[in-house]
């Protein structure tokens, strides 16, 4: 195996004198990114009306006065109201339009001040202010008040404007709404394409007609073309090339070629697709995450997610074979391929391809997948199929990518060879940088415990000089997408204590029936490894109280909220479930509850007939939480829970704890309404759960566009690496063959109640 450390395109572009730009096209970028997303935010300045408003105050009020105000090269540091900036910008990403638009006018292209920190931002806005209302009546106020109820006339100048801005009005979902785009070590990373791409423009104008960018170029493309008159200065010496810049995917194959021909790299990488409108979005939501409310919680530990592609990283890997002999390769290649593998983790992974697959001397996208950043890496491996009378395989040669060695990379990009014979595998991965994913957690059966926490074990007992343990509680451990105990959640079912011939635990009056969180992993006694005691620290709780009229359940919690839970009594059906979660500070609707998937977690339907289908009611047992703030004022979806399997995805900004208490209640509740154990809350024993490492829960995730390229893989594992709420019930279970479905009573101990004291507290 040979690595080459050595990257091309930083070596080629390092030599091109003509590339320099004279903006910091990074912040730059940052700054474009967060516009755009404010942009996309701000409904009122997508109506008609609004958009004609705001390209007349551009013309007629702010181009006029910007130029006045601009004496020198150098733009001065105001910035005009949102709606006139969007203009603006859109007006900028048509460079020559933009000039002679300036140059009819003023006699002089208009730049813009280079500004990307919030505190900058506020100054030149308030300054733009000051200036505005100092210039113009009253009739003209700074911000746009246009009526979207009237009609406004539009010149030709407006309907030009009108239509880019139109065009451009959702950039930022289309191409830019994966949060790693933000990130600086990958806006670096784009940066470096994008020069090689100008490069390439260049060198090869006279050979070529259009060229079209992929999403990380078109980035820093329009980033730069925004600030008109660096943009002018820098492409100077291009002679106009870069007016061969095109979004349009018939170009896309005559721009693979070039670029491969060019740097010998493959042209798509992870978090750089082909620019145009996402058919292949990510199977799951990611967002920009600006807080953690979940850090309270020492027992959580956060998940990192990312883009790999030889991919919540993104990873994408592409392979190229090159040989000299075509029949010894093709005699060879019958029996040889590739599997990719998991440095850590995830073990029953193996995603296989035939090398035959790469024989066309071309870049050719291996896989594409989502990854947990605790994977550390993959390994890919060169294997020989034993022939006609063997299943088993051999290990010819093997490479590895760690996560760390590549976002240590140029270009978040590393370039790895296997040379075997008359033939050289060569190898290309890349990632798009970490960020943080949701929380995932699921409740899993574990044994009684008494008031204190401790187990209902003859070991606690001879422990504690056989002093009876008082109460009984059903409890549950909280486990992570990694099997990690995190929290344990108890149910309070009986009082007293039992004693041999004598007494027995009695169920606890419907009042005191509470659920409580507590924070940590059980304390095993030593030599044990299903025996201890409950976390001290409760974080959580929640008792049953009397509902209000129309409501047949009502829970308080101890974080002041109170959850109400209505359903049609006379049907007992769970389709007719409905849940009000009350704010302890305000009276406003602040979160929803609704039934099924919701949101970014709705699953297509295509989705669920490869799935082999839905279950009647499976949509039923999914509930959504949507959280409104001023941010979101129509609503996120910042948790998903399958109450009936005890399964709950939690964003960071959502505090899990709370999840888990709505969840558990809701099970509790429709338990009781329907008179049966839908949850299997009576499970009175731990269920196995697969070892740690073997398939863990979405560590891995398959890109769309992988699914019909990885035929090693058989239909029921595909499920383990797709979403988790796309297949719930098949994702989450245990994997174990002797996976405990239902446990009889004659299994259990006496001095646990009996499941008489367990039936009338959880289906009285």
């Amino acid at each position: 195996m040979s690595a080459s450390d050595e990257n091309s395109i930083s070596s080629i572009i390092r030599e091109d004198r003509t590339l320099r730009f004279s903006v910091d096209l990074v912040s730059a970028a940052r700054r474009n990114l967060s516009f755009l997303r404010l942009v996309s935010d701000s409904h009122w300045l997508h109506h008609k009306p609004t958009l004609l408003q705001s390209i007349r105050r551009y013309d007629k009020l702010w181009m006029p006065l910007i130029a006045d105000l601009t004496t020198t090269s150098k733009p001065p540091m105001i910035l005009p109201p949102l709606d006139i900036e969007w203009v603006w910008y859109c007006h900028t990403l048509n460079p020559g339009s933009y000039r002679q638009y300036c140059e009819s006018k003023f006699s002089k292209l208009i730049g813009k001040p280079a500004i990307f920190d919030e505190e900058n931002e506020e100054y030149a806005l308030n300054r733009c202010r000051e200036i505005w209302e100092n210039k113009f009546p009253i009739s003209e106020p700074f911000e746009n008040e246009a009526d979207i109820n009237l009609e406004y006339d539009a010149s030709v100048f407006s309907e030009e404007l009108l239509d880019q801005m139109w065009k451009q009005r959702d950039l930022h979902i289309r191409f830019f709404s994966e949060p790693y785009y933000s990130e600086m070590v990958y806006l670096v990373a784009a940066k470096e394409r994008y020069k090689a791409f100008l490069h390439m423009v260049h060198k090869f104008a006279d050979q070529s007609s259009f060229l079209a960018p992929t999403s990380d170029v078109l980035l820093m493309w329009i980033t730069h073309q925004s600030y008109p008159t660096v943009y002018a200065t820098d492409i100077k010496e291009l002679d106009g090339d870069v007016e061969k810049i095109i979004e349009q995917k018939e170009y896309i194959e005559k721009t693979k070629k070039l670029w491969e021909r060019t740097f010998d790299q493959p042209f798509e990488k992870a978090g750089a697709s082909i620019a145009q409108p996402i058919s292949n979005e990510p199977p799951f939501y990611w967002d920009v995450t600006n807080a953690d409310v979940n850090t309270i919680y020492k027992s959580m530990v956060p998940r990192f997610l990312f883009e790999f592609g030889v991919i919540n990283f993104q990873v994408c890997i592409s392979v190229k074979v090159v040989t000299s002999n075509q029949k010894q390769m093709k005699k060879d290649l019958e029996r040889d391929f590739l599997r990719l593998r998991m440095v850590k983790g995830h073990r029953e992974l193996k995603m296989e391809k035939p090398v035959s697959d790469f024989s066309t001397e071309l870049w050719q996208k291996a896989w594409h997948l989502y990854s947990e950043f605790g994977t550390k890496g993959v390994i890919i491996e060169l294997r020989q199929s034993g022939g006609k009378f063997s299943t088993g395989s051999s290990l010819r040669e093997s490479l590895s990518f760690s996560w760390n060695e590549l976002l240590r990379a140029p270009s978040l990009t590393s370039v790895k060879k296997v040379d075997q014979r008359a033939m050289t595998i060569t190898t290309v991965a890349s990632i798009t940088p970490p960020v943080q994913g949701s929380y995932l957690l699921k409740c899993v059966p574990d044994r009684v415990t008494d008031d204190s926490g401790a187990m209902i074990s003859d070991v606690i007992l001879r422990m504690n000089q056989y002093r009876p343990q008082e109460g009984r509680w059903l409890s549950r451990t909280v486990l992570d997408h990694a099997g990690r105990e995190c929290f344990v959640v108890r149910i309070r079912v009986g009082g007293g204590f039992w004693r041999r011939g004598g007494e027995i635990p009695t169920a606890v009056k419907w009042e005191n029936r509470i659920i409580e969180i507590r924070e940590g992993s059980w304390s095993y006694v030593v030599g044990s490894s299903s025996i201890g005691t409950s976390p001290e620290k409760v974080v959580g709780t929640a008792t049953p109280k009397e509902p209000k009229e129309g409501f047949q359940a009502l829970w308080s919690f101890s974080s002041g909220n109170g959850l109400l839970i209505k359903w049609d009594s006379s049907k007992k059906s769970i389709s007719e479930l409905r849940f009000d979660l009350q704010s302890k500070i305000s009276s406003e609707p602040m979160v929803k509850l609704l039934q099924g998937r919701q949101m970014q977690y709705q699953v297509k339907e295509d989705i669920i007939n490869n799935n082999n289908g839905k279950r009647e009611d499976e949509e039923e047992e999914f509930v959504t939480l949507i959280r409104y703030t001023d941010e979101n004022p129509t609503g996120k979806a910042t948790a998903l829970m399958n109450w009936k399997l005890m399964v709950v995805e939690v964003l960071a900004e959502e505090d899990a704890v709370e999840v888990l208490l709505i969840c558990v209640c809701i099970v509790r509740s429709v338990s009781e309404m329907k008179r049966e154990d839908v949850g299997k809350l009576l499970v009175r024993r731990r269920i196995r759960e697969a070892k740690i490492g073997d398939r863990d829960w979405s560590s891995v995730i398959l890109h769309p566009s992988s699914y019909n390229t990885s035929p090693s893989l058989s239909s029921s594992y595909i499920s383990s690496v797709q979403p988790w709420y796309w297949n719930a019930e098949l994702v989450t279970a245990s994997h174990v063959k002797d996976q405990i479905v239902g446990v009889p009573s004659s299994n259990y101990s006496q001095a646990e109640g009996g499941d008489k004291l367990y039936k009338a507290g959880i289906i009285p």
